[in-house]
C-alpha cells in the first residue's frame, strides 16, 4: 500500500488517495505499473544510478545481481519489499513501490487531516491497482474510516465478485467506476478485462446515486462513435446519469523502464478538446458529461 495526502483529482474536495497494490487488468496504458502486482515492487531510475553495488551488498535475497553493463540487475521475483536497497542507494536511484502497513497505520494517517475534509467536502478515497483485490482490508479501513466521520469514495474497475460490491456499498459515499470498452471480446482481449461482471456490479448500485462512470478515453482502443455510444448505453441502462473523460496521457511511461518492462502504448496525449465531441454525444443521450476526473 501507499498513501497520498491532499489529493485534487480522486473525489470531491481535499483528499487522502490510499493505493492498494494488485490489479486483475492488464492494460498497455496503465500509468501505474508498479501497482499491478500484489507485492512491493522496485523501481530503479538507471539515470540516477553510478554502479556501486551497495544495493547489491544489502539484498539478502539475492534479488539484485550485477549485471554485464556494471548496473544492478533486478529479480523482483525475489524480492521481499524490506526496502533495505532503497534505503542505502545514495543517489536515490531505487524505489521501493507498495509497503506493508496495517489497517491501524492507514487510518492514523488518513485521520491526520480531518479538517481539510470537512471545510473542502473531501475525504478519503482508496484506489489501486484495484481496491478489490485486497478487499478484507478494504472492508477493514472503510469501516475504521467511516466509524470516524470520514467521507469515503473508491476507485474501481468493476472486476469482482458481486457479493463484495454489495458488501462495501453501505459504507461507501462515491464510486468511481471505470468502464474501458463496450465491447466483451475487445475489453477481454487488450486489458483481461470481465464486461458482463463489471456491468453486472455496475447494475447493483443502480439507484443509489452514488457511481460515477469514468472512461479512460485511450487512442486506437476506445475513442470512437460507436464504442463511446456503447459505453453511454450501459451508463444509462445502470441508471448512471453523470460520466467523466480522462483524456490518455503517457506521464507513466518511464516507469515501465524503471520497472525492466517495454511501454507498449505510444500514442500522443489527448488534448481536452479532442473530447469535446464524443462529450457532446453523451450530452445528447441526457448524460451529464465532463472532461476530467
Amino acid at each position: 500500500m501507499s498513501v497520498q495526502r491532499f489529493s485534487l483529482h480522486d473525489g470531491p474536495g481535499i483528499r487522502t488517495t490510499v493505493f492498494l497494490q494488485g490489479c486483475p487488468l492488464h492494460c498497455p496504458w496503465c500509468s501505474n505499473p508498479e501497482s499491478q502486482p500484489k507485492h512491493p515492487v522496485q523501481r530503479h531510475k538507471r539515470d540516477k544510478c553510478s554502479g556501486c553495488g551497495a544495493c547489491i551488498a544489502l539484498c539478502s535475497e539475492g534479488a539484485i545481481t550485477r549485471g554485464e553493463d556494471g548496473f544492478p540487475h533486478f529479480d523482483r521475483t525475489r524480492c521481499i519489499g524490506c526496502g533495505r536497497c532503497e534505503q542505502a542507494c545514495p543517489n536515490e536511484a531505487i524505489a521501493i513501490s507498495g509497503k506493508l502497513m496495517s489497517v491501524s497505520e492507514i487510518v492514523d494517517i488518513v485521520k491526520r487531516d480531518k479538517d481539510y475534509y470537512h471545510n473542502s467536502g473531501g475525504g478519503v478515497t482508496f484506489s489501486g491497482g484495484e481496491v478489490f483485490m485486497q478487499p478484507e482490508a478494504l472492508l477493514a479501513l472503510l469501516e475504521a474510516v467511516k466509524a470516524d466521520g470520514i467521507s469515503t469514495a473508491i476507485e474501481t474497475c468493476g472486476q469482482t465478485s458481486l457479493e463484495w460490491i454489495e458488501r462495501v456499498e453501505p459504507l461507501t459515499d462515491l464510486f468511481l467506476y471505470d468502464i474501458k470498452h463496450s465491447d466483451r471480446e475487445v475489453l477481454k482481449r487488450v486489458t483481461g478485462g470481465d464486461l458482463d461482471r463489471i456491468v453486472e456490479n455496475l447494475k447493483s448500485l443502480a439507484g443509489t446515486g452514488k457511481a460515477i462512470v469514468r472512461i479512460p478515453c485511450i487512442p486506437e482502443f476506445n475513442l470512437d462513435e460507436v464504442t463511446m455510444r456503447g459505453i453511454y448505453d450501459i451508463a444509462l441502462r445502470c441508471e448512471v446519469g453523470e460520466l467523466h473523460l480522462l483524456p490518455y496521457h503517457n506521464l507513466g511511461a518511464d516507469k515501465y523502464a524503471q520497472l525492466s518492462k517495454e511501454y507498449a502504448y505510444s500514442c500522443e496525449g489527448l488534448r481536452n478538446e479532442e473530447l469535446e465531441p464524443f462529450a457532446e454525444m453523451g450530452r445528447a443521450f441526457g448524460l451529464t458529461v465532463r472532461i476530467g476526473g
